[in-house]
């Protein structure tokens, strides 16, 4: 077994890993660290994302929403000095709705993101002072509206987005959302990253050697055979499989994953513009059947779920450039709970049933239930907490960290997450998306303070908990907790012995 050392070990080389990396060595200056996967860069659920952004979090606080500020902001700067290589638009993100008693919560969602900072609120809804509704450019970020476009008016919104059905009543167009190249987002990261000194092994951590509490080496098999790599920092960005690494040092995070797949349809007919935002249908459904197809889906249990409810949420997006047809087709019908499993198993019904319900929302869809055209159907797992909000930073291992949870805004929230991480190493300042100026251990201080008053305590056996047993406490006002860069931390049930001097997070709070 041979055996080398590193500065900083990272267990994982989809985005999250990679901007981590990134981070560590290109901009704290940090120059021996070995990025470890044993699959090659951004293939494991990183290049089945949607590669999607948005500044638009309407609550319950501003956190997440100053979070990706920043985190775009970054993206923004990265696109900037790789010569547009992320291919960043800014087209937005339109939800629609059909249905009477939800545009009041449309309009107060969006004017409590205005509040928080999403940017300014204009409203159309038909009247001759209205500000004038500014379309953009569809294939850049720059010289960009951004806060948002609500649209209270039926006839404006079928002159502007005129493939919607005609049931719709109101929309609101955020506008600092849109997509970009999320695999030139890993390689433009990475490569800066390997010129800095950073190393890719590629292997599989097999374990974590931990005496004393403290991260002492990581041993990696790979084709030549197993590696000893000496270090005290360890950091876990193994995406969906990040609490199967959590275990490699006795702890059971609190995150479960979903399954969410996607549907690329080639739209030959044109029925979606090339130049059309991310637009999803916020109302629940039934899907169109007619009597015939009804009649037959309910003789069988295994048929009748697609008689029922389905919940709101389908959305699509253009795909490519404007001389493509291509449009992906999304709906998180089953959200179940789910252990992760590769490679990821796709459901057979789901192409149809994309579709038939993206036809409530673009009814000239419809034009392919006849016969589909050619289609592809992948997908990848959300691994979240229950608040959706991602865990990052260290763990109650002293040298062991953890940047994961990122739920379906890994890409997003990369640049952000991975420049927050690195700053809990090395204890650098950064631009927080709490304050303009915040160290890493003050960043818990922060969170407490951008929490709302008489937020409560989780109950301990919510939390992450050793998988062996260990020493643990509850006691209120000892509580060890991980901080997120959402303002709500997570807290683990170890007494203080086990958290490292001068890492003591705040309590969980919601």
């Amino acid at each position: 077994m041979s055996t080398f050392t590193a500065e900083v070990v990272i267990c994982g080389a989809g985005i999250a890993g990679i901007a981590a990396a990134y981070h560590l060595a290109v901009k704290q200056g940090v120059r021996n660290v070995v990025l470890v996967d044993e699959r090659p860069p951004m293939t494991l659920t990183s290049d089945k994302s949607t590669e999607a952004y948005r500044n638009w979090w309407p609550g319950p606080d501003e956190a997440m929403l100053r979070f990706m500020n920043r985190s775009i902001d970054l993206l923004e700067q990265l696109d900037d000095a790789s010569g547009h290589r992320l291919r960043l638009n800014r087209r937005g993100y339109l939800y629609a709705t059909g249905n009477p008693a939800h545009v009041p919560a449309l309009v107060e969602s969006a004017k409590q993101a205005a509040r928080m900072g999403a940017g300014s609120l204009r409203v159309h809804a038909g009247n001759p002072a209205d500000p004038a509704y500014v379309s953009g450019n569809a294939e850049h970020w720059r010289d960009q509206p951004d806060g948002a476009d609500l649209f209270l008016d039926p006839a404006l919104l079928r002159r502007h987005f005129p493939y919607l059905n005609s049931d719709a009543l109101a929309a609101l167009h955020a506008r600092r959302c849109g997509w970009f190249s999320g695999q030139q987002l890993g390689m433009v990261m990475l490569e800066r990253a390997k010129a800095a000194g950073v190393r890719l092994l590629a292997g599989r951590v097999e374990a974590v050697e931990t005496p004393g509490g403290r991260v002492r080496s990581v041993r990696v098999a790979g084709a030549g055979g197993v590696e000893e790599i000496a270090t005290t920092q360890f950091v876990n960005a193994a995406g969906p499989l990040v609490n199967k690494v959590a275990r490699l040092l006795d702890l059971d995070l609190p995150i479960f994953s979903e399954l969410h797949l996607k549907m690329a349809l080639e739209d030959r007919r044109g029925v979606i513009p090339r130049d059309a935002p991310l637009v999803i249908w916020e109302d629940a459904q039934r899907l169109p059947w007619d009597e015939e197809e009804r009649a037959a889906l309910a003789e069988s249990e295994a048929t009748r779920y697609l008689l029922a409810e389905f919940p709101g949420g389908v959305h699509f997006r253009p795909e490519g450039s404007h001389d493509a047809a291509t449009v992906l087709l999304l709906w998180a019908y089953h959200l179940e709970p789910v252990e992760p499993h590769l490679p990821v198993p796709i459901d057979p019904e789901f192409a149809e049933t994309a579709l038939r319900g993206m036809t409530t929302l673009a009814p000239g869809l419809a034009v392919y239930l006849e016969k589909l055209p050619k289609s592809y159907v992948d997908g990848g797992y959300y691994t979240k907490t229950r608040e959706n909000r991602p865990l990052i930073g260290p763990l109650p291992v002293e040298g062991a960290y953890v940047i994961g949870a990122l739920s379906g805004y890994g890409l997003m929230a990369a640049c952000a997450g991975g420049e927050l991480l690195a700053a809990h190493l090395v204890g650098a300042h950064c631009r927080s998306m709490l304050r303009p100026s915040c160290s890493a251990a003050t960043l818990t201080r922060c969170i407490r303070n951008s929490l709302p008053r008489g937020a409560r305590r989780v109950n301990c056996s919510q939390q992450f908990q050793r998988s062996s047993p260990r020493s643990c406490s509850h006691s209120r006002g000892n509580n060890m907790g991980m901080s997120t860069v959402s303002g709500v931390p997570h807290t683990p049930t170890f007494s203080r012995s086990h958290v490292p001097p001068g890492k003591m997070p705040i309590p969980y709070r919601m």
